[in-house]
C-alpha cells in the first residue's frame, strides 16, 4: 500500500477530500519524522511506537580493499508495533 492508497482509503472512509487528507497525513509524517530527529520517541496507543534506537560503534571490513573500518555510534529509526496491532496482523 503506498501513500495515494492511504490518502484514497481515508477519503473514502471519512468523505474528506483527498488534498486535506494528503495534507494531514503529511503533516503526521513530517511530525514523526522532526520527533525522532529530537531523539524524542513517539508513542500510539493501539497502533504502536516510532523509537531511536542506538547502535554501537562497531568494527567492519571493507572486503575489496581488504581493509578494516570503524563504524561510528549512531542513531535509526525503527518501529516496533503494539500487542494489539501484532494480534490483529497474525490472524
Amino acid at each position: 500500500m503506498t501513500k495515494a492508497d492511504i490518502v484514497n482509503e481515508i477519503a473514502k472512509n471519512t468523505g474528506i477530500d483527498k488534498v486535506a487528507v494528503l495534507t494531514t497525513v503529511e503533516a503526521f509524517m513530517d511530525a514523526v519524522k522532526d520527533s525522532l530527529a529530537k531523539d524524542e520517541n513517539v508513542y500510539l496507543r493501539g497502533f504502536g511506537s516510532f523509537v531511536v534506537k542506538k547502535r554501537a560503534q562497531k568494527t567492519a571490513r571493507n572486503i575489496s580493499k581488504n581493509t578494516t573500518i570503524i563504524i561510528p555510534e549512531h542513531n535509526i529509526p525503527a518501529f516496533k508495533p503494539a500487542k494489539t496491532f501484532t494480534i490483529a496482523v497474525k490472524k
